[in-house]
C-alpha cells in the first residue's frame, strides 16, 4: 500500500515506481526487498509506504527486462535474502526514465501553471 504521512494514498504514475526502485539501487547499493522498502520510507519521511504487493511485482518486473540481477545473501541477522542490484542496463534504462520524467513532470508544470 501506498499513503500520505496523512493517510490519504499516494498514486504513483505508472513507470515512476521503476524509477524510484533503480534510484534508490544507483545510490544505496544492492538491498533485499524489505530493506528497500525501509530506506525508501525513511528518506521520504514515511509519505511514501510501499506494501509487498507494490514492491514485490515492480522487481519481478524489473528482473525481466533485465535491469536489477536478484542473488541471495546473508542480511545483517544472517537470514538468506534476495539481494537486487542494477546492472549495465538497468543504469541505461534509469537514465531513460529519469529524461522521461522531467520531460513529463516539466509538461504537466506548463499544463498547471497555464491562464484558464
Amino acid at each position: 500500500m501506498m499513503s500520505s504521512g496523512e493517510g490519504e494514498p499516494v498514486d504513483l504514475l505508472q513507470g515512476s515506481l521503476d524509477l524510484i526502485v533503480l534510484r534508490a539501487l544507483l545510490t544505496m547499493g544492492p538491498q533485499h526487498a524489505y530493506g528497500l522498502a525501509t530506506r525508501l520510507e525513511q528518506v521520504t519521511e514515511h509519505s511514501l509506504r510501499l506494501s509487498q504487493g507494490t514492491l514485490y511485482p515492480a522487481l519481478i518486473r524489473l528482473e525481466q527486462r533485465g535491469w536489477i540481477k536478484p542473488s541471495w545473501r546473508k542480511t545483517e541477522n544472517n537470514r538468506a535474502a534476495k539481494y537486487y542490484a542494477l546492472t549495465r542496463a538497468g543504469t541505461r534504462a534509469l537514465e531513460l526514465q529519469t529524461e522521461r520524467w522531467r520531460r513529463l513532470t516539466g509538461l504537466v508544470d506548463k499544463l498547471l501553471l497555464a491562464e484558464p
